[in-house]
């Protein structure tokens, strides 16, 4: 009995040695932050602070599915979320909203100091009252709290701009590799790996971060990666990001509707192979340029007159038609009357028996209260649209039946749908894009036995784009305008393709940004 009470004894002594001498793996303690919004300056809208939605906490988690509460990533870390928001495309940005947003951020961040790592989550085309690349301006502010030791891995859409200096304050940084966005949760997956991953190897910072600003400004429907050249150039990205030495590469798109000398596409790599990471960056941005000219709209386009033209005659439906000018997923202010005037002044919609139409959508709060008070099918007389932005058309009058009512949505609030002659015009107290079926089914609509579909967007996203059985683009006036060339701009730098058709080829030689806190 003894015997065997000393072998367990033993036996647990050494039990007890072997876990001293190998404790528990410190985690990384991980915060996140940022803010993510399109901005056109070109129209007359301003964001406030209540359109970011902002969460704060441990609510931000769930926004992620990649850090649910039982997946790999949210174990291999401390998670110390504080502020994430997240608006609308939209107008400026008010400098009091910017500045009350990026003060909760860093009073928040400062609770729980000293941290590994910060996860930055932008889009990284906000524009704000009064200032240049608040992105940048907000990484800074970031670093003066966190401090230079603290590895910064930065997400961003590749409709976002890329300035000098968010590129020397972000030690790791990616964007989405797909347009329309259907890799957006693998992009921001990514960045958190990349950034796990760096500071468990000991590795840290990468040792390079080549930086090549590409001299081309065009919008997304020109630059969608589901057709070539798009396609093509961005399949050379994933092999470029897998060479030896090479953590990361991305290239920037840029955003088209903002007069800052920061817009303009972008290519980055990262590693620490010195020799790899410029050469992939200098292919990536020849690749890009070389095919500048190659680039179209989408789909094709005409004027909303040609579109109508083609659309009542069509006998696919539906035959969707983008409004592409005041399209609210790229910053337009989202109640341009223009096009539903136009289509309201057509003999074709002016009776039940004209072609359906679906007209999604325009703001009129105070035709939405009076369709609340007329009721489903009640009669209402009202004006919607250019409360914001009158530039190009007026308030349009709306004398119709009510067909449905819907309260609560996140965006619109609350939505109404109202019968004009064959038009059903969905009228929104806040304005809200529509990109799902489920959006026009919530109000008793059926895009896919309509006629015509007319929807503010620019490219259809992927569910739209899968209804289609038609699909034209029109060329509509509005705060985020197709036709760069018209629209004044004055502080891009130039030269810039396509504004300068015969520049001569720039520089496209790799400029490697000091890592963050070098002199």
């Amino acid at each position: 009995m003894k015997k065997i009470f000393l072998c367990l004894f033993a036996a647990l002594v050494g039990m007890t040695m072997i876990h001293c001498s190998n404790p528990p793996k410190k985690l990384p303690r991980i915060a996140i932050a940022g803010l993510a919004i399109e901005s056109s300056t070109f129209s007359p809208a301003q964001t406030l602070e209540a359109a970011f939605h902002a969460k704060v906490g441990d609510t931000i988690l769930s926004s992620y599915s990649f850090l649910a509460a039982d997946s790999l990533d949210r174990k291999r870390a401390q998670w110390f979320p504080t502020l994430i928001g997240r608006a609308l495309p939209g107008g400026v940005v008010t400098r009091e909203a910017y500045e009350s947003l990026v003060k909760q951020t860093l009073e928040l961040l400062k609770k729980d100091l000293p941290y590994d790592g910060l996860f930055f989550d932008i889009h990284g085309a906000m524009s704000v009252v009064g200032l240049d690349d608040p992105e940048g301006d907000m990484i800074v502010r970031i670093r003066e709290v966190v401090g230079n030791e603290t590895v910064i891995s930065t997400s961003m859409d590749l409709h976002g701009n890329v300035s000098w200096r968010l590129a020397q304050n972000s030690d790791l940084i990616t964007c989405y590799r797909m347009a329309p966005h259907e890799d957006a949760v693998q992009s921001d997956k990514r960045a958190v790996d990349n950034l796990l991953s760096r500071i468990e190897s000991g590795k840290g910072k990468p040792a390079y971060k080549a930086y090549i600003a590409v001299p081309i400004l065009l919008p997304g429907e020109k630059t969608s990666t589901r057709v070539d050249p798009g396609k093509s150039l961005y399949a050379q990205v994933a092999p470029a990001a897998s060479q030896p030495g090479v953590t990361d590469a991305a290239i920037w798109i840029g955003y088209a509707w903002a007069d800052e000398p920061r817009n303009h596409a972008v290519v980055m790599v990262m590693g620490d192979d010195k020799a790899n990471v410029t050469k992939a960056a200098e292919g990536l941005a020849k690749s890009f340029w070389n095919v500048r000219k190659e680039f179209a709209f989408i789909a094709p386009t005409a004027s909303l007159k040609e579109a109508l033209d083609k659309a009542v005659v069509r006998d696919k439906h539906p035959f969707m038609i983008s409004d592409m000018g005041d399209n609210p997923t790229a910053g337009g202010a989202g109640d341009v009357s223009w096009t539903l005037n136009e289509i309201l002044k057509r003999p074709e919609f002016k009776t039940e028996k004209g072609p359906s139409l679906i007209y999604a959508s325009l703001p009129g709060p105070e035709l939405v209260e009076k369709a609340i008070q007329a009721g489903v099918g009640g009669k209402v007389d009202g004006y919607a649209g250019a409360a914001i932005d009158s530039r190009f058309s007026p308030p349009v009058r709306l004398t119709g039946i009510v067909k449905s009512i819907e309260q609560g949505d996140e965006h619109a609030e609350t939505e109404v749908v109202v019968k004009v002659g064959s038009v059903n015009v969905i009228v929104t107290k806040k304005r809200k894009p529509y990109h799902r079926e489920v959006d026009f089914t919530r109000l008793g609509l059926d895009p896919r036995k309509t006629d015509i579909v007319v929807v503010k967007l620019g490219y259809l996203v992927p569910e739209l784009y899968d209804m289609r059985a038609d699909w034209i683009m029109a060329l509509t006036p509005g705060g985020v305008d197709q036709d760069l060339e018209r629209l004044p701009f004055k502080r891009i730098e130039r030269p810039m393709f396509p504004f300068d058709k015969d520049m001569a080829d720039p520089d496209l030689s790799a400029k490697l940004v000091p890592l963050s806190g070098a002199q």
